[in-house]
């Protein structure tokens, strides 16, 4: 590290991108926050269209453990830099892209906050509008988008999703202590509610109706089973992927790496497969008490005949997925918009910024059907992957994991990571390449077998040319 380079610049830096002075976050905090991602609306109906896919169980949670493993080794790799900077990720990709180069990283996953903000928005709305039909049926009138909506959206659900987005944005304005600690009991209360509905499936199916098997899952040859889970492991990994790439904003405020490393074992593989489980046996018990298979933990709990039940779990759900989502999205993209013109924008109005951009996307529109669930998660994947491949190749392999937190601040050209005018196009260029393959991966009719591995194809291609690039 070089001391006494000068103050950093004030285009560079501000309060909220310097490094953090605060360290709170303890291991649980980590649970919590894994918690809140795994048991949100969102995690469930992503996790339900595996189930859906025709793949035996057993396939699934082969799946769904390799998948949450290769997640938590990721997040263990991206805290690390950010955990001894103190830095959030937008400056930490100055170290690759360079101080001003590390815009474009910034804003791209700005753009991914954004768009998975909406949809944790909608679908934490969509609840709410469950909630108010099963109160109020006579509101059936404004929940019909093409009678009483706009793009694509009912009045009804218009309303619910303002709702949120109002309620969302006072949490977030109030600070990261604050939203540590409502993160900190909307997780883990999932837990009540989950295994309360699963009690009350189990009594009115009986103990003879259960079972897991899932109608229409066919015997296919090994093969066919093994790509299958394949892809499994990609749309998974995809899913985790944009709070894999923003973990850093996170690890800056962990106490230590042994705790960071810690709650990401306890919130990731034990909490994840726990969650999978009671997921699954919900699902495979709408079949005998409702006659069809429910992947909407929302609409399951609408179908209870309590009225007190229904409110407590609707809500609940929301709770949870409102957690996930302003810290995962609404903190990162704040960071990443404020990044932009540091001097100009703070971090709230960054993540106002992001807010507003969640309506016009009407994420609605992307997350409605598994299909559109899975090109969702692969396409947002084709810029995801890149980004950690080459945060990663930089720090541990290029570098050795040394870095010189004085120079993320600076703009002098005899400093590390000012490049070409504050611009590494090695970095550009990778990612650009990599981002095109990935693309081709999801699009090409010729490489359908393989549309959900934009990640890892991305990811490794990136990995591959920016280390042999820089090494050059």
């Amino acid at each position: 590290m070089h001391d006494g380079v000068g103050a950093p610049d004030t285009h560079l830096t501000n309060a909220d991108l310097a490094p953090t002075g605060t360290r709170t976050w303890g291991w649980f905090d980590y649970v919590s926050l894994w918690m809140s991602n795994i048991h949100s609306v969102g995690g469930y109906v992503t996790m339900g269209s595996l189930f859906a896919m025709g793949l035996p169980v057993v396939d699934v949670f082969i799946a769904l453990i390799a998948a949450i493993i290769i997640v938590q080794v990721l997040c263990n790799l991206v805290a690390r830099p950010s955990q001894i900077s103190g830095a959030p990720y937008p400056v930490m990709a100055r170290m690759a892209f360079g101080v001003h180069g590390a815009l474009v990283p910034a804003f791209i996953r700005g753009i991914i906050s954004v768009a998975w903000y909406g949809i944790q928005t909608w679908l934490a709305s969509n609840a709410v509008v469950v909630l108010l039909l099963h109160q109020w049926p006579g509101l059936m009138f404004w929940a019909h988008a093409d009678s009483h909506g706009f793009a694509g959206l009912s009045a009804l659900g218009w309303g619910a999703f303002i709702i949120l987005w109002i309620v969302q944005a006072l949490v977030f304005w109030r600070g990261m202590d604050v939203i540590r600690h409502f993160v900190d009991w909307a997780g883990p209360v999932i837990y009540i509610v989950m295994i309360g509905l699963d009690i009350w499936l189990l009594w009115h199916a009986g103990w003879r109706n259960f079972s897991f098997d899932i109608p229409g899952v066919t015997h296919h040859a090994i093969s066919a089973r093994i790509m299958g889970m394949i892809n499994a492991i990609a749309l998974v990994v995809s899913y985790f992927a944009p709070i894999a790439l923003n973990f850093g904003d996170f690890s800056r405020y962990g106490i230590s790496m042994s705790a960071i490393r810690r709650g990401n074992f306890w919130g990731l593989p034990v909490n994840f497969m726990g969650f999978s489980l009671l997921t699954l046996v919900t699902i495979v018990l709408t079949q005998p008490v409702f006659g069809r298979i429910i992947l909407d933990p929302v609409e399951t709990v609408a179908q209870i005949d309590s009225p007190v039940a229904v409110v407590v779990g609707v809500l609940t759900f929301v709770m949870a997925t409102a957690g996930i989502n302003i810290a995962a999205n609404f903190v990162s993209a704040a960071f990443d918009f404020s990044n932009l013109a540091p001097h100009r924008i703070s971090w709230r109005c960054g993540g106002m910024m992001a807010a507003a951009g969640a309506v016009v996307m009407t994420p609605w529109n992307l997350y409605a059907r598994p299909e559109l669930i899975h090109l969702t998660l692969d396409v947002l994947a084709t810029f995801i992957g890149p980004l950690i491949a080459i945060l990663l190749t930089d720090y541990y392999i290029v570098r050795r994991s040394v870095m010189d937190v004085n120079a993320l601040y600076r703009r002098q050209s005899n400093l590390p990571y000012w490049y070409h005018n504050g611009i590494n196009p090695v970095a550009i260029l990778v990612m650009v390449v990599a981002v095109i393959a990935g693309s081709a991966v999801v699009f090409m009719p010729a490489l359908k077998p393989i549309h959900n591995m934009s990640l890892f194809i991305g990811g490794g291609i990136a990995a591959i040319l920016y280390g042999l690039l820089m090494r050059r």
